[in-house]
């Protein structure tokens, strides 16, 4: 079982029903940055997502159908007769006037990256942002392209490539363009979904952190009721505000259970009893279990086979601990809504159904537990928010994402303590002179892995033969997407002196230039 968004939640929101467009997460994205609440559904569940919610306006996302295929994907026609306000976006611009009675047609050539528009009518979406005459970039990523419009429908501003690049219907309030506004490359793309939410829908623009602790609360005390929780703490940011939070909410109804692996960067496990037990007074189990996972990942070397293991340690070790708490009726987790958004996706995204101590595993249903995740309407950042909101420590709530697994898959090969000690040592001068620099903010995630491979060098007067480490540093919003982080040289000179000066068994230290791509993963 899991709760829905409260009824004070949903009734100020915006739905996003999603087409499959690679880009639909920034959508919601600009629409909470509007201080609305907004929820993305697949087009094939849209329907049901409609009638749960009763939003005050819809947005159609772009995707990479084409209306004139047959079977392609339609918003339910429900939507457009319940007399709210409906934003097409790309493709949801295509099949809204396609649905209406317009006509689309495929071009020869499509539009494809920036281009601009001119404003030809004032419009509700233009409020206060544009005026007639005036020229605005915008990014087009277009085939297909509407020809005749829906009666009722005017256009209010067109592109050399696209005659109907904005129209709009004042009269139902239903707008569309053929460009993307939820893309940086349009500059003024958050103000025009800002305006639909706001000005258009009517929508006060206040949903805040604050409001979103206080429903949340409420929420988890009348699911559990006088039941009893129990968490698994891994030491990054989500399990971590989802237990402050709960604990809010229920106080010692909660049972925490940090399972430490002896994978953890340096001194982690000490803050995160230290902070829990001490500082928060949660209850909190603490389960030193380096031995036994050290044990197990001798002589494995394949990156899968070493996660496969450790989720399932994991799950043993947190089951034995369940029974001892007795009588636990609720598992927490921090679930994020882009786990949400993929487990639900019509493009076929990987089932985040459990997530499973950062995806290392899968909790069994032998466990017969009823799930509690008050995150799992929330991304990345606003769960940062809300540990700011909760009273999080912000070098604890700002820390970088550190998968379950931990640093066996930053130590590629056999993993052993030796080999654990020196990452974690030559890890920890990394991030302090990022930190130094006053760039670690600036960074999503940055850490060292320790290569399978040896190197002859020459420190003085002798020669070693020991482990090459590689740095690596990416930017983000979500960890959907990543690129590099652009390091001086002297920057990466001072961290490499460091390194090889002051940990044993170094001798050679490279930057690693991978970007992360949609759909990947850490570094195995």
């Amino acid at each position: 079982m899991t709760v829905q968004p409260s009824d004070s939640i949903a009734a100020e929101s915006i739905l996003i029903v999603d087409f499959g467009s690679q880009v639909t997460q920034l959508i919601a994205r600009r629409v909470r940055e509007a201080g609305v609440y907004s929820e993305i559904a697949p087009f094939n569940s849209a329907a049901d997502a409609f009638a749960r919610m009763q939003p005050k306006g819809v947005i159609l996302s772009g995707g990479p159908s084409s209306v004139m295929w047959q079977d392609s994907p339609r918003a339910p026609q429900a939507i457009f007769d319940a007399g709210v306000p409906v934003l097409g976006i790309c493709y949801g611009q295509q099949t809204m006037m396609q649905q209406l009675g317009g006509q689309v047609e495929g071009g020869e050539s499509g539009e494809f990256g920036r281009a601009f528009i001119t404003v030809d009518k004032d419009c509700a979406l233009f409020d206060g942002l544009w005026q007639p005459g005036e020229r605005h970039q915008v990014w087009m990523s277009h085939g297909d392209k509407v020809t005749q419009l829906a009666d009722g429908f005017e256009v209010v501003a067109t592109s050399e490539g696209a005659p109907y690049a904005v129209v709009a219907n004042e009269a139902k309030r239903f707008y569309a363009m053929q460009f993307h506004p939820e893309v940086v490359h349009t500059p003024d793309g958050g103000r025009l979904i800002a305006n639909f939410a706001r000005h258009v829908c009517g929508l006060t623009g206040d949903w805040t952190m604050a409001e979103f602790r206080a429903t949340k609360i409420a929420e988890i005390r009348a699911q559990v009721g006088p039941g009893r929780v129990i968490c698994g703490l891994s030491g990054g940011v989500d399990s971590a505000v989802a237990a402050v939070l709960i604990h809010e909410a229920i106080g010692d109804q909660l049972t925490c259970v940090f399972v430490d692996h002896g994978l953890m960067r340096l001194n982690e496990a000490e803050q995160v009893v230290t902070l829990f037990r001490e500082h928060y007074g949660i209850n909190l189990v603490h389960v030193n279990a380096e031995a036994q996972f050290l044990e197990g990942l001798a002589g494995l070397t394949d990156p899968e086979k070493k996660r496969k293991f450790i989720g399932g340690a994991f799950i043993e070790l947190f089951e034995a601990e369940a029974r001892k708490v007795g009588g636990a009726d609720f598992l927490a987790q921090g679930t994020l809504y882009p786990d949400v958004i993929e487990s639900v996706s019509f493009t076929g995204g990987p089932s985040v159904t459990i997530k499973s101590h950062h995806n290392v595993g899968g909790l069994p249903e032998r466990m017969n537990m009823q799930l509690v995740e008050p995150l799992r309407e929330l991304f990345k950042d606003e769960v940062r928010a809300l540990g700011r909101e909760l009273g999080l420590p912000d070098i604890f709530v700002g820390r970088h994402p550190f998968p379950g697994p931990g640093l066996a898959i930053r130590i590629p090969g056999e993993v052993t303590k030796e080999r654990c000690d020196i990452l974690r040592k030559a890890d920890a001068i990394y991030l302090e002179e990022i930190r130094n620099a006053g760039l670690y903010d600036a960074i999503w995630q940055a850490f060292a892995v320790l290569l399978p491979v040896r190197t002859v060098g020459v420190m003085g007067d002798l020669r070693t033969y020991d482990s090459v480490c590689a740095l690596r540093a990416v930017t983000s919003t979500d960890g959907m997407t990543a690129d590099i982080y652009p390091f001086d040289a002297a920057f990466l000179s001072r961290v490499a002196t460091r390194i090889i000066n002051e940990v044993k068994g170094i001798n050679r230290v490279v930057y690693d230039y991978t970007s992360k791509p949609p759909g990947t993963i850490e570094w195995e």
